[in-house]
């Protein structure tokens, strides 16, 4: 099997727990990931609250958590995850059955870095996993443009999202070009800069809006009405 092995073929192991009700499911994931050079599983948990408890015992660098589960949502874990400074280097990213899902986009504002569907190709969910061990939200796959999609179609919140003017106008800029799902070297063709000078004012952008990863960037820049969604269009192509 490639992808991800080759990816992190000289980098640190990708540590993950899995969080879900399923055992079947669960024993699915940890067989193709046990399978995967470079992958360890440091544990399993069968709803929210064990789910938490062994992020904090193990700190992962990926939590693959379910949406809907027993005792503590997959929204309420992610939160409380996201919420601990020392949790701060643990990605989660959702699973769910359904394509679109109202809880999940609850989940994004939560700090989730992405969403798998239950269903996903062997080889997407090692990809996904390797993007988002590499700091990256997990915006490309069909099923995260859709939720994205269907959240910006709605008002803008502006009333809870963060102001704009503590962004300098390069900062909006690729902020704005990070939400239509650029990539940095994307972003930097666009601009006439560097990948790293691209990857310089993301890095301010978040840290100056309080922003995990680039999903909540996202979730900022439609919030804040800085980006509307096309008519018509939820691909952010």
């Amino acid at each position: 099997m490639s992808g991800v092995g080759e990816v992190r073929a000289t980098s640190p192991l990708i540590r993950v727990a899995l969080v879900d009700d399923q055992a079947l499911m669960r024993a699915g994931f940890r067989a193709l990931l046990d399978a995967e050079e470079g992958i360890e599983v440091v544990g399993e948990a069968a709803d929210g609250a064990q789910g938490l408890a062994l992020v904090r015992a193990e700190v992962p660098d990926i939590a693959l958590v379910d949406v809907q589960m027993p005792v503590m949502t997959g929204i309420e874990t992610t939160r409380r995850i996201a919420a601990d400074p020392e949790l701060s280097g643990v990605r989660v990213v959702i699973l769910t059955n359904y394509g679109l899902d109202e809880y999940v986009f609850e989940a994004l504002r939560a700090g989730a870095s992405g969403f798998l569907l239950k269903d996903t190709e062997p080889a997407d969910l090692l990809q996904a996993i390797a993007v988002v061990a590499h700091g990256e939200a997990l915006l490309s796959p069909s099923v995260t443009r859709t939720l994205i999609g269907e959240f910006v179609a709605r008002p803008p919140d502006r009333a809870t999202a963060p102001g704009l003017e503590c962004l300098t106008r390069r900062e909006r800029e690729v902020t704005a070009l990070a939400a239509r799902g650029l990539t940095n070297e994307e972003i930097a063709a666009h601009m006439v800069i560097s990948p790293f000078t691209a990857k310089t004012h993301i890095s301010r952008a978040m840290t100056k809006l309080g922003a995990r990863d680039r999903a909540q960037l996202v979730v900022f820049a439609y919030e804040s009405g800085l980006v509307a969604v096309r008519q018509g269009d939820h691909r952010f192509e």
